[in-house]
């Protein structure tokens, strides 16, 4: 059944969200801060059965310096042109998973990090990196820590990862940097979508139901989720709405794709009632560079599964194709 709005009037739909004034110079001053306190991977092998597909530990400095976990595969047989990269973003309270998981994008020909959301990993796969930072009482989950501030909300430390893990893969010399590209569901997707709005010339990304995105029309149609984290924290501290609403449109997918470029694919399940369709349309909408979309008629928030997969793969390799043809 829908979760939302039918595909005609999702195709009409425009979010009203609005950019706050400085949000440019708060991701400016908040990546530069980040950048200035470390810089590089460093990579530690990982003993593995896999006989075309070697496998890293991966750490390089995040939000403040602070020592952010990933995996980094890479094929074995790769010679010693510089690979394209796909940089992974997990979905919500998941982490990068054991050493054998998410093979795919490696045995396809591409470098491959996936990413721990610092904190995370307790609920599904298995994540490696702490949280340091502290914040005022937050409902159970991630949404809400910090979110009174845009300056301690949780999602600019993760967002500022996600850019430093693009540029720690921009960095290792088995890579080419302008063949970069980034890739992720649900809240992988969102911190994906920032991604995309935040670093420049990425070779293409791949948004499949992406969460933080639309926020206010989220939380008007939605209830369950991380979202129903922030009406449950707005519900308890009746007094906060302001603040936590002028947080959060520092950190809308809507805001980051204004600024997006490379080619966009983006993916929704009409039947998702966890990140609404209409919150991806909205993004999609305002999405800056060429874009495409897929709306999964009778599915819900697993939007194309194995088919948006195969997506990504075939528009990530036309895209970093071309890069290779410029070489």
């Amino acid at each position: 059944m829908l979760s939302d709005l039918d595909l005609p009037a999702l195709w009409e739909y425009r979010s009203g969200h609005q950019d706050p004034p400085g949000f440019d110079a708060f991701w400016h001053g908040t990546l530069a801060g980040a950048r200035a306190a470390g810089d590089g991977a460093v990579l530690t092998p990982v003993p593995t059965a896999l006989r075309t597909v070697d496998v890293y530990d991966a750490e390089f400095p995040g939000f403040g310096g602070h020592p952010v976990r990933g995996w980094l595969r890479l094929p074995r047989d790769r010679g010693d042109a510089p690979l394209p990269a796909v940089v992974q973003y997990h979905g919500y309270g998941s982490g990068r998973g054991g050493p054998y998981d998410d093979l795919v994008w490696a045995s396809a020909g591409y470098a491959h990090l996936i990413m721990d959301a610092r904190g995370q990993g307790g609920a599904h796969a298995g994540g490696a990196t702490g949280d340091p930072v502290g914040s005022a009482p937050a409902h159970p989950g991630f949404a809400t820590r910090g979110i009174e501030d845009k300056e301690t909300y949780y999602y600019r430390r993760v967002f500022t990862d996600a850019v430093r893990a693009v540029d720690a893969v921009r960095g290792l010399e088995c890579v080419d940097a302008r063949r970069v590209a980034v890739w992720g569901n649900s809240q992988g997707g969102g911190i994906a979508l920032a991604v995309a709005g935040l670093v420049p010339g990425l070779a293409a990304g791949f948004f499949q139901a992406p969460l933080l995105t639309d926020v206010r029309r989220a939380l008007r149609v939605t209830g369950t989720g991380p979202y129903r984290e922030i009406t449950g924290y707005l519900g308890a501290r009746r007094s906060s709405a302001d603040a936590v609403f002028e947080t959060l449109a520092h950190f809308d997918g809507v805001g980051f794709a204004r600024r997006a470029l490379a080619p966009g694919r983006f993916s929704t399940g009409l039947a998702d009632d966890v990140c609404p369709p209409s919150t991806v349309f909205g993004a999609y909408h305002a999405y800056a560079g060429p874009k495409t979309i897929r709306a999964w008629e009778f599915n819900g928030h697993e939007a194309g599964g194995h088919e948006d997969l195969a997506d990504a793969l075939s528009a990530f390799g036309a895209a970093t194709a071309r890069g290779d043809e410029e070489r």
